[in-house]
């Protein structure tokens, strides 16, 4: 199964806005962009809402009937390990290896050593094609590399193994995340990670690396364009000489996780994909919860109370919330308004206020994200929010098409 240059990724909470999502890729099409959907939920989020992986499957699947949809989808079981893989081999044919408690993990001695000995041939001047300087490569560097990465590989190889024996060879997507670690890999780092990807046999189709500055969920990037356009083209040179160089698929690509409002960057990533000719995975997840939450409260009435309702409900429980997301959040969660203060908001108001718009002087980044981390308290409503989202669907549908296709995929692929 091999994978499409241009995927773009789409988290679905609560299973109701897949044929939402999908208007935005039909739309993309009519304008000649060819990007395939790819929906992603990971084991946390079904926790937290109370789904399972097989919801996620159903959702997509009835999209896809509904609007007749016959091209290439896929469902990706996002950020799963070996305990948590085995919920998704059914439904999933997209994998997001997540060994990010293995990274800075030693490996044995004698697996680093082995390494070294297989990476002697690099070592003195790299040129990799594309990257104006050569790097000096000595065995320390690699050995270092080995060191914080090796472990972490290894263990993908093992879930990788693990799927192959319930799914068969060539039946499903993976993808190896690394992004969670403290700093942007060095092009040396990351060409040195996808060699072990290659030793370990793992066809991987994606790669997220880490890059420079913050990309915090359902928010813009926080950091210097300027780093973060001389890393993404150094790792998408760093790409094309691995896939050549290691046997690689070709069609290797980049992935951004937490891509979802990343507005200062689309305009480099746009510019540098078409350069290279490369190919992109985004992940965009939750904010099409946060343009259901906006169409609520758009449709006023009894909408616009539940909006209120899940952020009064979610402010009591504010630490508890930002725990599992707190890497990818920043919260002040004293500089929050009160619940008493949403109350007495107008449907207007709400909506400005989270709505990704910084020009309005009504936007908070800080609701914003609060709200983005607060929807374990809307599937605690139970009925009262899934009907909501049947009752008031054209204002939530429009919403998330909009969002998608307008401020992501036109500005990212157009």
């Amino acid at each position: 199964m091999n994978l499409h240059k241009y995927t773009f990724g789409m988290g679905d909470r609560f299973g109701h806005q897949g044929h939402a999502q999908l208007a935005a890729i039909i739309q993309a099409r009519a304008l000649g962009l060819p990007i395939y959907p790819v929906w992603n939920k990971s084991n946390r989020e079904h926790l937290l809402v109370g789904t399972q992986p097989d919801d996620l499957r159903a959702a997509a699947d009835a999209a896809v009937d509904a609007a007749g949809w016959t091209d290439d989808y896929h469902v990706d079981a996002d950020h799963i390990g070996i305990t948590t893989v085995d919920r998704f081999i059914n439904a999933s044919n997209f994998y997001t290896l997540d060994v990010a408690d293995f990274i800075g993990q030693p490996a044995a001695p004698a697996d680093i050593a082995c390494f070294v000995s297989e990476m002697a041939k690099y070592t003195g001047t790299l040129t990799v094609p594309g990257i104006a300087a050569p790097v000096a490569v000595t065995d320390e560097t690699v050995r270092s590399a080995a060191g914080k990465f090796l472990a972490a590989i290894q263990e993908a190889g093992r879930i990788y193994r693990h799927i192959v024996v319930r799914k068969g060879a060539g039946h499903f997507i993976t993808e190896v995340s690394v992004d969670e670690t403290d700093l942007p890999q060095s092009p040396v780092e990351l060409l040195l990670i996808l060699a072990m990807i290659a030793r370990e046999g793992i066809p991987a189709q994606t790669i997220a690396p880490k890059f420079t500055g913050r990309f915090n969920k359902g928010v813009d990037y926080v950091g210097s364009i300027a780093r973060f356009e001389a890393e993404f083209d150094q790792d998408l040179c760093v790409i094309a000489h691995a896939i050549r160089e290691f046997g690689l698929p070709a069609s290797l690509k980049l992935s951004i996780h937490s891509g979802s409002d990343k507005f200062s960057l689309y305009p480099t990533i746009n510019r540098l994909i078409k350069q290279h000719n490369a190919g992109l995975h985004v992940k965009t997840a939750g904010t099409t919860w946060l343009e259901e939450v906006i169409g609520l409260a758009e449709a006023g009435g009894e909408g616009l109370e539940i909006a209120k309702a899940i952020y009064a409900g979610a402010y009591p429980k504010a630490a508890e919330l930002v725990a599992p997301y707190a890497p990818v959040v920043d919260i002040v969660i004293a500089g929050l308004p009160t619940p008493a203060e949403v109350a007495a908001w107008s449907a207007e108001k709400f909506v400005a206020t989270l709505r990704h718009d910084q020009n309005d002087p009504d936007y908070n980044v800080q609701f914003r994200q609060f709200i983005h981390v607060a929807f374990k308290v809307a599937a605690q409503m139970g009925a009262r929010y899934t009907d909501a989202l049947e009752k008031f669907r054209p204002v939530i549908a429009r919403n998330v098409t909009h969002n998608l296709f307008e401020r992501h995929i036109k500005p990212l692929f157009g």
